[in-house]
């Protein structure tokens, strides 16, 4: 999947990086301790069309990218999105289809 941030191409790679970046910005903490589990945590929002859990997405899915966008960039797109619900399935549509994410889905939806 690819978007227009700051008139740059972004690519959004749903794969295992983005997984572990998704962890670092939404894992689960217990006792200081980081047990990952960002994608279990974030996914549900992502169904709820929360757009701060979109944002935080969009930027996990640029980790490889370079230029990366900003955090700030990220969200100032989804503040101008159009049609950001399109913006949601096709990012779910993404998620769903990744070989980094669909094991983890299937047992969610188990």
């Amino acid at each position: 999947m690819e978007i227009k941030i700051n008139d740059q191409n972004q690519v959004l790679n749903f794969g295992v990086r983005f997984v572990r970046e998704l962890d670092k910005i939404a894992s689960l903490s217990v006792k200081g301790v980081s047990l990952g589990m960002g994608l279990t945590k974030t996914l549900p929002g992502l169904q709820a069309f929360d757009a701060a859990v979109l944002s935080d997405i969009i930027y996990a899915a640029t980790v490889t990218n370079s230029p990366r966008p900003s955090r700030n960039d990220v969200d100032d797109y989804i503040d101008g999105c159009e049609n950001l619900e399109e913006i949601f399935t096709q990012v779910t549509e993404e998620i769903n289809n990744a070989n980094a994410t669909k094991a983890a889905l299937k047992n969610m939806k188990a």
